[in-house]
């Protein structure tokens, strides 16, 4: 691999122009490229994986569930308590203030001396010091000036701590910043005065920053800014914001709602078009605020020497700002590989004394360096250097280099549990001696072969004369699929669903919902395939939708893990989307056809009397009798794009409407309109929550499945139609070799029939081979260096139908009140397999199964309003396992049937609360 420096005008590699189908090359002044040239092969970078499994440590690295490895250089402290969201050095260098979420903790101090983690601050019993709750902020913590005070940013205000002399933290108390309304304060990055008296904070959910009195807490004053100010950095006596949203929006923009604020958006990409910086005038307090453009989604801000730096996430630039004149003089691409121009995700940056600046690229895993001199002098590229998953602070101190990690070493940290699951989150801090140039420029080829670069460059089509093939090797030659069906389902492990099949590499002792519950997934895999080594990334489901939808998590939700408020599921966020757009804009600019069946919808209507066990017996009704349904249930997207090829009689999210009511609103309109292109579908029966027995809502997601593959099988497009069935993320259960992994089904006349493929692949890999069929051009660095699953497929189709087994499981199981149609009769199930549960609860654990009870009443599953993943992840798990084992056996690992309060890890808070 040669690596190239170049000083030039910026340039855009591969951008896609969603107008005109074509590659385009963009140009802006006083902007530096980083190039790196390199020859590309058809197919490596999945490749390079063969049967590794996420959790192993290979000669390449550690293998992680986001197509990558990890080798970081210099030393690795993991904390095991979480993902770091952001962090701070003490004013003296000894101590590391991090904010962590996901492992019931919200800070861990970390001794640099002895390189230990030296107190943890939350509400988890086991913390050093108790706090009330454990959300936290995207910015932050951050130290006084002299270093006796912490502030960390959470739910409007901030928690303030004092600082002992050994570093630890003492006296928590809380200065609160009212809510506006709906919208909280969601803060951000706080700063101090030189003299320690005032605290100016970025109060992200309110669109201002203001000024508080240290001492007393009170609120000075207040300056209106941009959209999202979420980092924040004084110079002299200038205070300048990051703004993520970019400026309010004017008369005649196209704006889409981010937290109760219209921004500025494309309404195609559903995506932010303008980033800025605030600068407000501490000399001057009364003025307005004045604002910098600067790229898309400005996330941290580091100033030095007259020049402001900042990191742009979405356009993957760093602009550096004469802090002088307040004036943009040079933009730095952080791009390193020229195939893709976008996904890199800048989201840290520092100069060290001897001039080279880095920048951390959070999904590459790595720290990009280039020698600086003055903000007007273009900077060199020196090279990349490789980091844990996912940096996102990055400092000197004294000789070396910190960067902090917000994942770690992925979900790996240490339980009891007899597996791993998704929320077992690390992160990691990293130190390290900058090495010399020359050593930099050789560490860059470590990156790009942990992450894939330059061994899959895109191939383009030339001409029309290529053979049709399942999977085409360039992009846009002719494909034997012109049908895609994309079937996102909820939560479920590998070993939950397919531990009990001996031919994959299961863990029986793990299977919750077996071949009696999922009789068709089970009879699904013998026709078409089991893949047994195939991995969601996401944790949860904000994540993996977007990671199904956008190849990628953008920073923006990756950083708002700590508290999730501002937004969960990004689909009603501007600031969730990234400029290149979604798949299905991908699909519409490579001239295809889109139909949506629920998946990234957020509004739901449903009228009075549609309650789950309405809307079974009109299924049933439907079914019998060919007619349409009774209830006109309306589920909408805010993204116009999406909106419009949205089917809006198919709910979204809503474990109260059966999944086979879906089915059957999908079947009408498959048999009126035939298929699209692209079509997407969610369901969401087996998240379970809903008003049946979580066994029985699998069995419904089950049989929905089988019947819209047996009716795709039986009609006149199966000959050129391919299924991709996958779970949005795995996290509501254990697996025996990483949480991540989870089931897959690739189904097709042109997929390989009866086999068991236990090659690496992951959701990235699944939306690159439908990219690959489809013609559309990757969103981002992640697919465009992903591998097709071209090694699923066969050029000798077998057009043998698949018929559709009826439920072993009662889909009426466990109704407190039994629909009026009359309780679901059950197929008899198969001997050989372990039994369907049966809902009923042994007199012993009648008790705890009523507090079970009372606690699923809390929580938001149901209902047009319904949350995904509301509950706190470990409850909610357990909860699963009780009932699909009928209260008969302890969660993996543990010798007793829990209570709610009893579980290990009901402190870590839900998606939507601190707990």
């Amino acid at each position: 691999m040669h690596v190239t420096r170049q000083r030039v005008a910026k340039v855009r590699f591969g951008l896609f122009d969603r107008h005109t189908g074509q590659r385009t090359r963009l140009l802006a002044a006083a902007t530096t490229a980083l190039v790196v040239a390199g020859g590309g092969i058809a197919y490596a970078s999945t490749d390079v994986f063969g049967t590794d499994q996420v959790g192993q440590t290979t000669d390449k690295g550690l293998v992680v569930s986001g197509d990558q490895y990890i080798k970081p250089i210099g030393d690795r402290l993991i904390i095991n308590n979480g993902k770091i969201m952001s962090s701070s050095v003490s004013p003296d260098g000894t101590h590391v203030a991090a904010s962590v979420t996901d492992g019931g903790m919200a800070l861990a101090i970390v001794d640099l001396k002895n390189w230990n983690v030296q107190q943890l601050v939350g509400k988890n019993a086991a913390a050093n010091l108790r706090i009330s709750g454990n959300d936290v902020g995207q910015e932050g913590p951050t130290y006084s000036p002299d270093g006796s005070q912490l502030w960390l940013g959470q739910t409007d205000g901030y928690r303030k701590f004092t600082v002992n002399p050994d570093g630890t933290l003492a006296n928590p108390a809380f200065i609160q910043i009212p809510a506006d309304g709906p919208r909280h304060a969601l803060v951000g990055e706080p700063v101090f005065s030189p003299d320690g008296s005032t605290v100016y904070s970025a109060v992200n959910g309110q669109n201002r920053v203001v000024a508080i009195n240290a001492a007393t807490g009170a609120i000075q004053q207040s300056w209106a800014v941009g959209n999202a100010p979420r980092d924040l950095v004084m110079v002299g006596t200038k205070l300048y914001v990051s703004n993520e949203g970019g400026r309010p929006a004017k008369p005649g923009d196209t704006t889409i709602n981010s937290y109760n604020t219209q921004v500025p958006a494309d309404l195609i990409t559903g995506a932010t078009t303008t980033g800025t910086v605030s600068v407000i005038d501490l000399a001057n307090p009364a003025a307005t605020a004045t604002s910098i453009d600067v790229g898309l989604h400005p996330t941290a801000l580091y100033a030095k020497n007259g020049a402001l730096f900042v990191t742009n996430t979405a356009t993957n630039d760093v602009s550096v700002i004469d802090t002088s004149s307040d004036k943009v003089v040079q933009t730095i691409a952080t791009q390193p590989w020229p195939v893709a121009s976008v996904g890199y995700e800048p989201d840290a940056v520092t100069l060290t004394d001897d001039g080279h600046l880095l920048v951390t690229l959070g999904r590459a895993n790595a720290v990009a360096v280039y020698r600086y001199t003055t903000p007007q002098e273009p900077v060199s590229y020196v090279g990349l250097l490789p980091t844990d998953y996912f940096p996102a602070e990055i400092t000197t101190v004294g000789d070396d280099v910190l960067v902090s990690n917000t994942r770690g070493i992925d979900a790996r940290r240490p339980t009891n549990s007899a597996g791993h699951g998704t929320h077992d989150t690390t992160s990691s801090l990293q130190r390290f001696t900058l090495p010399d140039d020359s050593e930099i420029a050789k560490s860059t080829a470590t990156v790009f072969a942990q992450n894939g670069w330059g061994k899959n460059d895109v191939k383009q089509a030339k001409g029309n004369s290529a053979h049709a093939v399942p999977v085409p090797k360039r992009l846009g030659d002719p494909s034997t699929i012109k049908h895609v069906f994309l079937l996102v389902k909820e939560n479920r492990t590998y070993d939950q669903v397919f531990g009990d099949d001996p031919r994959g590499n299961g863990d029986p002792s793990l299977a919750q919902y077996g071949e009696n519950v999922t009789p068709n997934q089970h009879a699904l895999t013998r026709q078409f395939g089991l893949y047994d080594n195939t991995y969601d990334i996401g944790t949860n489901s904000a994540e993996g939708h977007n990671w199904l939808m956008q190849a990628d998590n953008p920073e923006y939700t990756e950083s708002s893990a700590g508290e999730y408020l501002r937004s969960y599921d990004t689909e009603d966020d501007a600031l969730g989307h990234q400029r290149t757009g979604f798949i299905w804009t991908g699909a519409q600019a490579a001239g295809k056809t889109v139909r949506d069946f629920g998946e990234f919808q957020q509004f739901l209507t449903k009228p009075s009397g549609a309650s789950w066990q309405n809307l079974y017996c009109d299924t049933k009704n439907m079914e019998a009798t060919g007619q349409n349904t009774a209830y006109t249930l309306n589920s909408s997207s805010p993204i116009p794009s999406l909106n419009d090829v949205s089917v809006h009689g198919f709910p979204k999210f809503d474990t109260s409407v059966p999944d086979i009511y879906r089915y059957e609103i999908w079947k009408r309109d498959f048999e009126a309109n035939g298929p699209a292109n692209l079509n997407m579908f969610w369901l969401s029966s087996d998240h379970t929550g809903g008003p049946p027995n979580g066994a029985a809502q699998v069995a419904d997601n089950d049989l929905a499945v089988g019947k819209i593959v047996d009716t795709i099988s039986h009609s006149k497009w199966w000959k050129d139609s391919a299924i991709f069935v996958v779970e949005d993320d795995s996290q509501a259960g254990l697996d025996h070799v990483d949480g991540h992994r989870a089931p897959i089904q690739v189904i097709s006349p042109w997929a390989q029939h009866g086999t068991v493929d236990s090659h690496y692949y992951t959701q990235i890999t699944m939306i690159r081979t439908i990219e690959q069929i489809l013609g559309i051009q990757p969103m981002n660095q992640k697919d465009s260096a992903a591998t097709p699953m071209s090694r699923a497929f066969t050029n000798k189709p077998d057009y043998t139908p698949f018929n559709a087994l009826p439920n072993r499981t009662s889909l009426t199981l466990g109704l407190s009140t039994p629909p009026a149609c009359g309780a679901d009769t059950p197929a008899p199930q198969n001997p050989n397999a372990a039994a369907a549960p049966s809902a009923k609860v042994p007199a012993d654990k009648k008790e705890i199964a009523a507090k079970w009870g009372a606690w699923k009443s809390q929580q938001r599953f149901a209902g047009p309003d319904a949350k995904a993943d509301s509950a706190n992840p470990a409850q909610m798990n357990h909860f699963s396992w009780y009932e699909a084992h009928d209260w008969t056996k302890p969660y993996p690992g543990e010798t007793a049937i829990y209570t709610p309060d009893q579980v290990p890890g009901a402190y870590i808070p839900s998606s939507e609360n601190d707990g």
